[in-house]
């Protein structure tokens, strides 16, 4: 009976993510301790789907999404907070009692910005986008180690992965005495490795593209010039509807595409980009808003003028970093609204 009332009574449930113990802690609704105590990841389940709707607070970490999705088909309200803004609330040392308290007193602030959780269709896109990074990484380390290897035996090659592809087969079947048959043995090796990586790459880019083409939303972002299938479905999957955000700047903001500052007693310093948030979507959009600027100069429109002028007074990257900042504000406005992409 303690128990049923104890639950009636809960309206704010933060929750100390783990793999197998979680941490609840509940309160009411003047923020005051119910109860606090560990919870077993077989039932944590069972017990949020015991307790009438309320607030469910979490950490945006591994698994927040797998158990937002939950909660919210339980009639649970859920929030994610990231875990730089927690942390100022944990109180003297840290264990998961004192996190899972921390989390529910920073999303009673009034002030507190809040995560989007993801739904299934946005993490998909976000897996592949993440596991294409993955191999990416490897085939830029396989080929790092095939240029430090042949640097030994005298053999230098110009900067570029196609470069590499294409003289390997030739260095292997060339004549040069310094390379052994073991050696030659070996670069075939890392040369057959290095092609089933680039099918794998080539596998994860015709998805994405796929993708790009059947999501309404993603065909709509690619009309904004700089934004390809890549940015648009990595936008698709980190902003969603871009309710999460109030407008675009601050949804340039989270992706650190705004000057970070530094000011006191009145007087604004505004130095670089912030760099915070995603540094993937943030290198893509940067690299689009490179591709705009060097073609920029063979139209006459307002907006290639303005990028134009822009690179001519500063430099290639601040006009690079400033079409990407525009870049993604236009498309929190395209995510927002739902309307198509208009040039000035």
């Amino acid at each position: 009976m303690t128990q049923t009332i104890s639950n009636a009574e809960v309206h704010t449930l933060a929750i100390d993510l783990a793999k197998t113990s979680f941490h609840i802690h509940a309160a009411d609704r003047s923020g005051v301790k119910i109860h606090s105590k560990p919870v077993n990841r077989s039932k944590l389940i069972q017990y949020v789907s015991n307790l009438q709707p309320c607030t469910v607070v979490m950490e945006a970490c591994g698994g927040a999404n797998h158990f937002a999705r939950k909660f919210t088909a339980m009639g649970h309200t859920v929030k994610l907070i990231a875990p730089q803004f927690v942390k100022p609330f944990v109180k003297s040392n840290k264990n998961d009692a004192f996190d899972a308290q921390a989390i529910c007193e920073a999303s009673q602030r009034p002030d507190m910005r809040f995560v989007s959780p993801k739904d299934t269709a946005q993490q998909d896109i976000q897996s592949i986008h993440r596991a294409r990074s993955l191999v990416v990484a490897h085939r830029t380390a396989l080929s790092n180690q095939i240029r430090g290897l042949l640097t030994e035996y005298g053999i230098v090659l110009p900067q570029g992965i196609s470069i590499l592809r294409r003289s390997l087969p030739s260095i292997i079947d060339s004549d040069n005495r310094e390379l052994s048959i073991l050696f030659r043995e070996l670069l075939q090796n890392l040369y057959s490795a290095l092609i089933t990586v680039d099918q794998q790459v080539e596998s994860f880019n015709q998805k994405i593209e796929l993708l790009a083409r059947q999501d309404e939303r993603c065909v709509r972002l690619q009309t904004i010039p700089g934004i390809g299938p890549m940015a648009a479905t990595a936008l698709v999957a980190t902003l969603g509807d871009g309710s999460a955000f109030k407008d675009g700047r601050e949804a340039s903001a989270y992706l650190g595409l705004v000057p970070r500052q530094n000011s006191t007693g009145g007087r604004s310093t505004l130095l670089g980009i912030s760099k915070r948030g995603d540094q993937y979507l943030r290198s893509l959009s940067i690299h689009g808003g490179r591709a705009v600027v060097r073609t920029s100069p063979k139209h006459n429109d307002y907006r290639s003028n303005w990028i134009t002028d822009l690179a001519r007074r500063r430099n290639v990257n601040v006009a690079s970093v400033a079409v990407a900042n525009k870049n993604v504000r236009t498309a929190w406005k395209i995510l927002q609204d739902g309307n198509n992409y208009l040039a000035a």
